[in-house]
């Protein structure tokens, strides 16, 4: 049988410890829980096992049977601060933390793709490693395994990298999608104090008010995004935190806000924060106060390498029929620290549908206390991961991937 086949036979244990999982969430870079489940699914698999210091996560070595390329698959594990409202039947019994993006079925999907290799080790010209993976969420937990050496688990660097992310919405179920290029924004974060000098609100003359100061910041950030960078390279930034006083009839001292700043390409990065950074001093020198302006670099943009998202789009056409790949026509704005790996190694980070209701459109989008996903689509995201492997791996050095291989 070939790989989806034998995925198929998968499906069943794969949707059970989906659901272990979804039950025991955890959030940021120590997962013990999740970290003991899985080592107790990878046991019986011929894999070099270690374990992070510094945070929960495993790395998994499978040695092939010929010498060749390294391959690594990552699968991200934590949890989200979110209550579950999904009114599923295995629900978090965590209050407060939920598995809302989806990060049960990346570990349980990983797993079938160690099994599935496992099963084929003397077949594979190379090894693949196996990056399970916590604290995605915010924590950069990619960087902390990078640090902690999964790119040269395998004695040597790793050749090539593939990704999975699955949505509870937007893309129909089964359906896998990506683009070459940039597929998910750079994040940074923007945390201004304005200082002024508190009073009383009946006599703002004999004060030095912040809040307006730090409004008048809000809306000048949204026209600068506008008007100083091209539509072509586009910056998102948007104020989540906005804070000041304590009573209405009183002028507080100090105004706080915090914004995250979206985008897509390094260079604009930098200069979304050069600019914010000048903007919120020269307003607030204009009112006769102080600021202080924080930027703050934190994940930079996921990127396909061309080369390799065709070729992970053509082995999904060619194992799973062409109706089953869409391009994505634009990238996500949201962020995600496999950009980390894919800064240092060629690879391809690929969606894939998961929606549990009929109208992906519609349906409660990922980190959304409702959100729902499909663990039906587990055999088949486990065979992807496989098969890119093992076609990876059988590449003739040197040569582009793009066209699928047996």
């Amino acid at each position: 049988m070939g790989l989806r086949e034998d995925a198929a036979s998968l499906q069943d244990e794969l949707a059970l410890l989906r659901r272990e999982l979804h039950q025991i969430p955890e959030v940021g870079l120590d997962l013990p829980r999740t970290q003991e489940r899985v080592l107790a699914a990878l046991a019986p698999l011929p894999l070099e096992i270690s374990t992070g210091t510094g945070l929960s996560s495993v790395t998994a070595v499978l040695r092939g049977g010929r010498p060749g390329p390294v391959v690594l698959l990552r699968g991200d594990m934590d949890a989200l601060p979110v209550t579950e409202a999904s009114g599923l039947p295995y629900s978090s019994r965590h209050h407060g933390v939920m598995h809302a993006c989806g990060h049960d079925l990346h570990t349980a999907g990983l797993v079938g793709a160690a099994r599935l290799l496992s099963a084929r080790r003397d077949e594979l010209a190379g090894d693949v490693v196996f990056m399970f993976q916590p604290g995605e969420e915010g924590l950069d937990g990619a960087a902390h395994m990078i640090s902690e050496g999964v790119l040269t688990a395998a004695g040597r660097p790793v050749d090539a990298a593939y990704g999975l992310h699955v949505l509870s919405s937007t893309v129909a179920r089964g359906v896998f999608s990506a683009r070459p290029g940039p597929l998910m924004a750079a994040s940074a974060g923007l945390f201004v104090r304005v200082v002024g000098a508190g009073g009383h609100g009946s006599t703002p003359h004999y004060t030095l008010d912040p809040i307006p100061v730090a409004a008048e910041m809000v809306t000048a950030l949204q026209a600068m995004v506008t008007r100083r960078f091209n539509v072509f390279d586009p910056v998102v930034l948007t104020v989540g935190v906005f804070q000041a006083g304590t009573k209405r009839n009183i002028i507080p001292d100090d105004a706080t806000f915090e914004a995250t700043v979206r985008s897509f390409s390094t260079a604009t990065s930098a200069q979304a924060g050069e600019y914010a950074v000048a903007l919120c001093e020269h307003i607030a020198a204009a009112h006769g106060m102080r600021v202080e302006v924080r930027y703050e670099q934190e994940y930079p943009a996921t990127v396909n390498d061309a080369d390799e998202y065709e070729f992970a789009a053509s082995t999904v056409r060619d194992v799973f029929g062409p109706d089953r790949f869409e391009d994505l026509v634009d990238p996500m704005t949201g962020s995600e620290d496999f950009s980390r790996v894919l800064d240092r190694v060629p690879g391809a980070y690929v969606f894939l549908g998961a929606c549990a209701g009929d109208d992906p459109k519609t349906a409660p989008s990922n980190h959304s206390p409702r959100a729902a996903f499909d663990d039906s689509v587990l055999a088949d995201g486990a065979a992807l991961l496989a098969e890119l492997a093992v076609r990876r791996l059988a590449a003739p050095a040197g040569t582009s991937p793009k066209a699928p291989r047996a």
